[in-house]
């Protein structure tokens, strides 16, 4: 029979790898769908899967249409991406981060209880709850200090996904993300935005690049690769919490490097250092240990950084010119 897989937050970055992922191995996909903005689903169309996934409509934030969204679609597994992902924006809308990202994933958990407690969950965890690193590489043992609201968000619906697992028995996962990329992020986040400027400069539409702290280090791998991480955690046998990342440390100078010296510029002639996009609070590294993915799973990130910024700078070369 064919599987059935419910994923909030469809519309985003993660949610349309996946939802190609699942299209491919022959699941009904369904995606719950809040309408807040005009144009959702360019990311869905760029894959050419627009028309394949069954979209409902409704909100994280909204019990009462997760409910309903998980009684229609009756999943097999439930793959809860929806949240206000941008971390700049959580200090400007830290109540709406805490409702969507937080009490968000509350609710679906909540509506998995109720309605479907044999489906297969799995919570979109995130690198920013280690924030100020209390170790040099961070697993899944490594004690949590965010350093956002948005990190403490994503917390509260990690802690709330091991509480769901431990006091009711749900089959109930969290993948710890470190940073993931593709020619799918939003122009917001800072490998996007380095990749669009670039092509932007290169087609003679604008001069410079305004960045904050470019000195911070990240572990980046390809969301492309890190969907099919979540998928393999709900085929697993019980529920469990994983690191999922590169094992790798980039700077964001070094990759302004990489994303200019693509198209024959150097970063050094466009980059400006703008103090208004430095954080209220830093987090300056972020480093995963993926071995327990690696052993248990058998996943391991395949997309070099190189090739990962390759390919963003191909694909806004082509949305510019």
């Amino acid at each position: 029979m064919t599987k059935s897989a419910l994923i909030t937050g469809i519309s985003g970055q993660d949610g349309a790898y996946l939802a190609q992922l699942l299209l491919g191995k022959g699941y009904a996909v369904h995606g719950l769908m809040p309408r807040r903005s005009s144009d959702t689903l360019w990311r869905l169309r760029e894959l050419g899967i627009a028309n394949a996934v069954q979209l409902i409509d409704g909100d994280v934030a909204d019990l009462s249409a997760v409910l309903r969204a998980v009684k229609q679609s009756n999943p097999d597994e439930i793959y809860n991406l929806a949240a206000q992902s941008f971390v700049g924006t959580s200090w400007q809308q830290p109540l709406l981060t805490a409702q969507v990202t937080g009490v968000g994933a509350a609710n679906v958990l909540e509506a998995v209880r109720l309605i479907q407690p044999a489906a297969k969950f799995y919570q979109a965890s995130t690198s920013e709850q280690f924030g100020l690193i209390q170790a040099e590489r961070q697993d899944e043992k490594t004690p949590f200090y965010p350093r956002s609201p948005y990190g403490a968000a994503k917390l509260y619906a990690h802690w709330m996904t091991v509480n769901y697992r431990e006091s009711f028995g749900l089959h109930a996962s969290t993948g710890i993300l470190f940073n993931h990329e593709s020619p799918l992020r939003g122009v917001e986040f800072v490998t996007r935005k380095v990749t669009d400027a670039v092509a932007r400069i290169k087609h003679g539409q604008q001069k410079e690049l305004r960045l904050g702290n470019i000195d911070a280090k990240r572990d980046w791998g390809f969301a492309g690769d890190y969907v099919e991480a979540m998928w393999l955690m709900t085929q697993q046998p019980q529920g469990d919490d994983y690191v999922v990342a590169t094992g790798t440390t980039t700077t964001v100078r070094e990759m302004c490097r990489i994303a200019f010296a693509h198209v024959g510029l150097n970063y050094e002639d466009h980059v400006v250092i703008d103090p208004q996009f430095f954080r209220p609070a830093e987090v300056d590294v972020l480093l995963g240990n993926p071995a327990k993915a690696q052993r248990l799973l058998g996943w391991k990130a395949s997309t070099p950084l190189d090739a990962l910024i390759a390919m963003m700078v191909d694909a806004d070369m082509r949305r510019v010119a």
